[in-house]
């Protein structure tokens, strides 16, 4: 059964799972989270349905409501460097226009709306990022920032101002030395996610530096050869206290992210068939479209 309640607090157990013990305060949230739920289900975007487009307030509310225990949220920027929940490259699609949301001012952006989700008497903006993260402070779920790295140079003094760092997860590719070294040099700790699609980009993370709170990896897999597979690399991984994070989305551009065991398996074959496999090699957080769908197999499976 989905929940219900979106305020109710999880248990408070104390230990550390992920990330050094230097950062356990900032990391409580997220560790309480996995241990009372593995995999943790993320929300891509939050649900996007009906009249309630992705990366929004509601959207983030029905991926509560569908039993999520994250959700990720695209950051995009305007030229005059205001915050929004939007994945760039999408303007067409879901604004009606021909121009990239970061070559606009705010006010250019404030005029927008998702056009097939707007109706009279309801407008759907584009809405900004510290409001849609100030909206949930406090309560107990993590956001996923992703596509912001490049922006951490202005963005992490506005994320500092919101006082949340317990409930922000942000993203980085592995390869991204220059991102990694900001936050190194920034005084708040952020719990932070590295992509990674090799064993050499794990073993290249600053694991073991204590001004970096790296707490996981996303583990990219374009097929079963990827050294993921492998439960000596996991238990390794687990080893080195990093949670571990697949991507089941189904991109467009036919590019699988993790061997195939996506969201529309899930729909075309069956929720078991697309993310047993994933469960069984003990990955600790499952980001989907469909989270319902991930909730129910993984309630399933518990009672089984």
């Amino acid at each position: 059964m989905v929940r219900h309640c979106i305020d109710e607090m999880p248990l408070t157990t104390g230990n550390t799972l992920y990330g050094a013990s230097i950062h356990a305060d900032t990391n409580a949230l997220l560790n309480e989270l996995t241990e009372a739920h593995r995999p943790l289900v993320v929300s891509h975007g939050g649900v996007r349905v009906g009249t309630i487009p992705t990366n929004t307030c509601l959207a983030v509310r029905a991926a509560l409501l569908s039993g999520a225990d994250v959700v990720k949220i695209d950051v995009s920027s305007s030229v005059d460097n205001i915050f929004y929940a939007f994945h760039d490259g999408f303007e067409n699609e879901f604004l009606g226009v021909d121009r990239n949301i970061q070559t606009m001012t705010a006010a250019e952006i404030g005029d927008l709306t998702y056009h097939w989700q707007s109706r009279p008497g309801h407008r759907r903006g584009v809405e900004r990022l510290t409001t849609l993260l100030a909206e949930f402070k406090g309560r107990p779920f993590v956001f996923a920032l992703d596509r912001s790295w490049w922006r951490w140079p202005t963005l992490l003094r506005v994320l500092d101002g919101l006082g949340m760092a317990g409930q922000l997860l942000l993203k980085v590719p592995a390869w991204e030395y220059a991102a990694i070294d900001r936050l190194r040099q920034h005084r708040t700790k952020y719990p932070v996610l590295a992509i990674c699609a090799t064993l050499d980009e794990v073993r290249g993370l600053p694991i073991h530096d204590s001004e970096v709170n790296v707490v996981g990896v996303e583990l990219i897999a374009h097929d079963e050869d990827y050294p993921w597979f492998d439960h000596e690399v996991m238990d390794q991984l687990r080893r080195d206290h990093l949670l571990t994070w697949v991507n089941s989305e189904t991109l467009t551009t036919g590019i699988p992210l993790f061997a195939g065991y996506d969201d529309e398996k899930a729909v075309a074959e069956s929720p078991s068939a697309a993310w047993s496999r994933i469960m069984d090699l003990g990955v600790d957080a499952v980001q989907t479209e469909l989270p319902w769908l991930l909730y129910h197999l993984r309630s399933r499976r518990i009672h089984d």
